[in-house]
């Protein structure tokens, strides 16, 4: 059928309202503060072969492989998912996972008595047991450290919820008070998205409204490769590395060629590291979710985000590496490590062939996670987001300071410290931005932070962040790298130390944490920075009034207000010599 460009707009806008009513749904029903006030979670549809139409709200690196999660409960299930029954899965060797934390709820969308497409979030549970608490377990050298495994499991049969299932869920929890509220706010936000893609597809009739979904995938199949058929021929390369495998310093190169051919692309990652022994290793799901986000934040960000957009897209990567690694290697890491470094080296391959739309790297995450007992004696698990780094300049802008992470494009939102305090035994100490972190350069990396809190009851801490060891958030085009981070830990009356990169310490006394995240990469030639921005830097004490002369070539007055044009034209002609 010829399908009506406006309706078929209005669709895919209808489709992408509904995975946003999902994620309000969402932040308003959970009982976690990783889901209520950071938002790690994602909602996103699929058509009913399970390739995904909408990825709207939430984190890109949780949606972007969504479909490969409902292509394995089709699989598993067949035709066996009734329209009141509700599927739980995570594994990423069995289920199309990305890493155990993550779990999938996903719900069937009937009309006419058939499957039409399935309303599904992934979410970050706060604890699934495994060997450390907090789902992240530094120590891990096999997946089954990590975490309880969820094939593809029916959580709701006939609307009815299968108790045993459910317990068993909850005893492998260290947090069953928050996985209880917060399985049950999965369910009732997939209901909601259920109901309204019904009531959408109901709307035009079953044959009109399934032609719309497929045209919403082939207009994203057009857009992307007209994108790609603006770039030259060629093959492009780019890497980025690990430090570590978890245990012992080394170089782990995550390398990718990208081909350029007519309309369509090639990504392989032949050449990268082999799997490690820690948990940074990568599933195939993550893997392609990297690759696409790597790709929909290099291209027009009007492109729509979902599979057909991905259909001009080969992926390859070697069974047995790094980025797509054999059973039984642990990978609870991988939406973090080696997902940034997988964006980086995509973006370092594209900006050779197209430096307009190059993207500095950003800064890793680099803050670890507290866990203890809590006044009504239960275990709380602390994510410490507010530890953040720095993001990767762009043309026409600076980084972002402290952003949530790569991965997650500013989709994790960072909490709010008083609401903290009142949750947690914590006392927020210092949180300002950290001066001269951000990658110099015609547009500045986003500096990271000074990070200080003081955790007071005893201690699981698992340390778990790169960008301690080297500059990990590349400049582009002439830009310096972002910072490195550091961290120090000083139990209550003892000597501070500083920590692993990754590593479990259990302290026996509270403790003060001080975390001084990196910052990101910067855009093009510091020389050519626009003076007055300089001037701004210094005077918000971003940078230092001797790097704004040593490095951008800005002098500024004696009283530091202002700029001095004449020794600043005559520092820059000296420098440019």
């Amino acid at each position: 059928m010829a399908l009506d460009p406006v309706t078929l707009a209005l669709v895919q806008k209808r489709l992408d309202h509904i995975s946003r009513q999902m994620g309000w749904v969402m932040t308003r029903t959970a009982r976690s503060p990783i889901f209520s006030h950071a938002h790690d979670f994602s909602c996103f549809l699929t058509d009913r072969q399970g390739t995904l139409v909408s990825q709207a709200d939430g984190i890109p690196i949780h949606t972007g492989g969504g479909g490969f999660a409902a292509r394995a409960m089709i699989k598993f299930w067949g035709d066996d998912i009734g329209p009141e029954d509700a599927i739980v899965l995570s594994d990423p060797y069995t289920a199309g996972g990305n890493h155990l934390p993550d779990w999938v709820i996903a719900r069937p969308v009937y009309a006419e008595g058939n499957v039409v497409a399935y309303a599904c979030i992934r979410a970050h549970q706060s604890d699934i047991g495994g060997g450390a608490a907090g789902t992240y377990n530094p120590t891990a050298t096999e997946i089954f450290h990590e975490g309880i495994r969820l094939p593809p499991l029916k959580l709701v049969r006939d609307g009815v919820i299968l108790e045993d299932l459910w317990q068993l869920l909850l005893i492998n929890s260290r947090t069953p008070h928050y996985l209880d509220g917060d399985l049950r706010a999965m369910l009732g936000a997939t209901r909601i998205g259920a109901d309204h893609v019904a009531a959408l597809i109901g709307e035009y009739g079953v044959g009109d409204g399934l032609a719309y979904v497929s045209g919403v995938l082939d207009h994203a199949d057009r857009r992307l490769r007209a994108a790609i058929q603006a770039l030259p021929d060629g093959v492009y390369a780019g890497e980025d590395h690990l430090d570590d495998d978890c245990f012992t310093d080394m170089h782990i190169p995550i390398k990718v060629t990208v081909t350029v051919k007519g309309d369509a692309l090639t990504v392989d990652f032949t050449g990268s590291h082999p799997q490690i022994k820690g948990f940074k290793n990568s599933s195939l799901a993550n893997t392609y979710s990297s690759v696409y986000v790597g790709l929909t934040t290099f291209f027009a960000h009007d492109i729509p985000r979902n599979e057909g957009t991905f259909r001009a897209v080969t992926i390859i990567a070697p069974e047995g590496s790094i980025v797509n690694a054999k059973a039984p290697a642990p990978m609870t890491m991988n939406t973090v490590f080696p997902a940034c470094e997988i964006i980086h080296s995509i973006w370092i391959a594209l900006a050779q062939a197209d430096p307009r739309n190059a993207c500095a790297g950003w800064g890793p995450n680099a803050f670890p996670i507290t866990s203890g007992r809590n006044a009504a004696d239960e275990t709380f698990v602390m994510y410490h987001w507010f530890g953040s780094s720095g993001g990767g300049a762009v043309e026409g802008r600076d980084g972002f300071p402290q952003q949530g992470g790569l991965n997650a494009l500013g989709g994790l939102v960072i909490p709010n410290a008083e609401t903290f305090e009142q949750l947690y035994p914590v006392r927020f100490l210092r949180r300002r931005l950290r001066q001269d972190t951000g990658g110099a350069g015609r547009f500045r990396g986003g500096p990271g932070v000074e990070y200080e809190i003081d955790m007071n009851v005893p201690l699981q801490v698992a340390f778990r962040g790169e960008g301690y060891k080297s500059e990990k958030a590349h400049g582009i085009v002439g830009g310096r790298s972002g910072a490195m981070g550091r961290m120090r830990v000083t139990p209550k009356g003892a000597e501070p130390f500083t920590p692993p990169s990754y590593g479990i310490i259990h302290t026996k006394t509270p403790i003060h944490l001080s975390v001084h995240s990196p910052g990101g990469g910067g855009l093009g030639d510091p020389l050519a920075r626009d003076p007055a921005l300089v001037l701004r830097d210094v005077r918000d004490c971003v940078v230092s009034r001797e790097r704004a002369d040593s490095v951008y070539g800005v002098v500024l007055a004696d009283d530091g207000r202002s700029v001095d044009g004449a020794a600043t034209a005559r520092r820059r002609a000296r420098a440019a010599e």
